[in-house]
């Protein structure tokens, strides 16, 4: 019998799998299928993220599963927001370590083997305005992470619009985000105000909206 591990590598080039997938993947019984599962959990070669989806231990991937990456396999339509984007865009100086995401559906947690991921729905008039998708390249890959991955994140200004409604703050000008996120001000100089106005019709919150206009009334000056 085939373990699954084999086919796993096989059939996922980024070695997180769901039960459908298994089950797209493997002939036989769904009885069959479960044996296969469980007998890789307990050996340690597969690791449960949560209920339905799994990913290959990193002994067998050569590499430990992207975090950035698993977030949307995790719960979705989402994409990295909030401190995470910031971080990974270098506009704030602290690592970030938990995954941050704004999504579509319900706000959720999840505790896993892989770290915490958190989730903030976000209300927006089109969800994925402003948000990038970003691809490891061969060369600028961080080591441990296989080229060729890709995620979805927000725009360094779009993250900050999320971490404003996120936090239920009432900032109305720039001043906060250099004092309390230590946001270079040569990142916030490099802010397209053209930007700024897409993103102001795009949130439907007041609260992000005035932020927003304050910003913009800060950059134009």
């Amino acid at each position: 019998m085939q373990r699954l591990t084999e086919v796993a590598l096989e059939n996922s080039d980024t070695g997180i799998f769901t039960l459908m997938e298994v089950a797209r993947w493997v002939g036989g019984s769904s009885n069959r299928r479960y044996a296969l599962l469980k007998r890789s959990l307990k050996l340690g070669e597969v690791i449960r993220i949560h209920r339905g989806l799994y990913c290959l231990a990193p002994k067998y991937l050569g590499r430990k599963p992207d975090p950035l990456v698993l977030a949307q396999r995790i719960h979705g339509p989402s994409y990295i927001s909030l401190e995470t984007a910031l971080s990974h865009h270098n506009w704030i100086p602290e690592a970030v370590h938990d995954i941050a995401s704004a999504c579509m559906d319900r706000a959720r947690e999840f505790d896993t083997p892989l770290g915490h991921f958190s989730f903030t729905r976000i209300p927006q008039k089109v969800f994925y305005t402003e948000v990038i998708r970003i691809e490891r390249q061969e060369g600028r890959s961080e080591p441990d992470f296989h080229v060729g991955e890709s995620f979805l994140m927000a725009s360094p200004l779009k993250a900050l619009a999320d971490y404003v409604y996120a936090h239920g703050l009432n900032w109305v000008s720039a001043g906060p985000i250099i004092k309390s996120l230590r946001v270079d001000e040569s990142s916030l100089a490099s802010i397209n105000l053209e930007t700024i106005k897409r993103l102001i019709e795009n949130y439907s919150s007041r609260r992000v909206r005035r932020f927003l206009e304050g910003l913009r009334k800060d950059l134009n000056r």
